[in-house]
């Protein structure tokens, strides 16, 4: 499409461009349901509860979830102005297709819907959204040492990463704080899935052969080597596949759940392997969608299982 045609084009239809390109809200809309889901069902089983929350508050929790990722990827848009004006001026800000102040005030109407709905319905739960919005501030400003973090990528994707537990806190609140119970420790064993199992997706994303490496563009490839890249995914992979074992022995899962963990992994470190011995670009796509595979499935798993054991 000619960027000069599509630039005029009403301003809803410009943005779900940008979404389809830097947010697919159906894509992500399937996973955050998961993630969600998950965090609950497996909070209820770490503190003996059967059943489900009120699917009310889960629609609520969804809706919050989804909205705070697409405003993780706002924040990002605002951080990388500079790189992607430089670098990649395909991208839907710098190539005009959507500006940054459109994408400020949609960050401001989500953060007003979120602030509303979560303190009418939800009014338990506005301390555990804040502590992560706070916190994404934070990474807004990366942390007020931007030219320190940015000469050490893998502590900055940590940095950010953090992100994902802090939601987690508020998704697995839906059943601990609106019971009026207390945070379960065994939910550092789901917190810590959900951290790895970021970085499986970071990495995944960012594996590149290295004919297709984009001057300015970060990517693990570039930064550890075609080869040291996609060993460091496939590491991240096992570590999170050995913490998701973990997490479903301490909820007390069974066989079937380590089966399944066994069948995935083995299914999803597969195009690794195949890119170590042939690199190509197509395959390194499928590391990506195998990253996505893999946390879909996994949030899946441990969000289901309880409920068929509680059924």
């Amino acid at each position: 499409m000619n960027p000069a045609i599509e630039n005029n084009y009403a301003f809803i239809r410009r943005f779900w461009i940008y979404q389809s390109e830097r947010f697919p809200l159906l894509g992500h809309g399937v996973l955050i349901a998961a993630f969600t889901f998950s965090a609950i069902s497996y909070s209820r089983i770490c503190r003996g509860e059967s059943g489900f929350i009120n699917l009310a508050d889960f629609g609520i929790g969804v809706f919050a979830t989804l909205t705070f990722f697409l405003l993780v990827r706002i924040f990002d848009e605002f951080k990388d102005k500079e790189d992607d004006e430089k670098y990649r001026p395909y991208l839907p800000v710098p190539r005009g297709l959507i500006s940054l102040s459109e994408l400020k005030k949609i960050g401001v109407t989500v953060v007003l819907c979120q602030l509303l709905i979560i303190g009418f319905f939800q009014p338990q739960m506005i301390a555990l959204y804040l502590i992560a919005l706070v916190y994404l501030g934070l990474m807004r400003v990366e942390f007020f040492v931007p030219v320190w973090l940015k000469k050490h990528p893998l502590l900055y994707a940590a940095s950010h990463m953090i992100i994902i537990p802090l939601i987690d806190l508020y998704s697995s609140g839906l059943d601990w704080r609106l019971s009026g119970s207390g945070l379960h420790l065994g939910l550092a064993w789901f917190f810590a899935v959900s951290f790895f199992n970021g970085f499986v997706l970071e990495f995944g994303r960012k594996i590149r052969t290295p004919d297709s490496e984009e001057e300015g563009v970060m990517s693990y490839t570039r930064l550890l080597g075609t080869k040291g890249g996609v060993l460091a995914w496939a590491g991240i992979l096992t570590g999170t596949f050995l913490l998701a074992l973990g997490a479903s022995y301490y909820a007390g899962f069974g066989e079937i759940a380590f089966v399944l963990f066994c069948i995935y992994f083995i299914i999803c470190i597969a195009p690794a392997v195949f890119f170590i011995l042939k690199p190509s670009i197509q395959k390194s796509k499928y590391i990506e969608y195998a990253s996505l595979s893999w946390a879909l499935l996994l949030y899946f798993t441990l969000g289901i299982i309880p409920v068929i054991k509680n059924l």
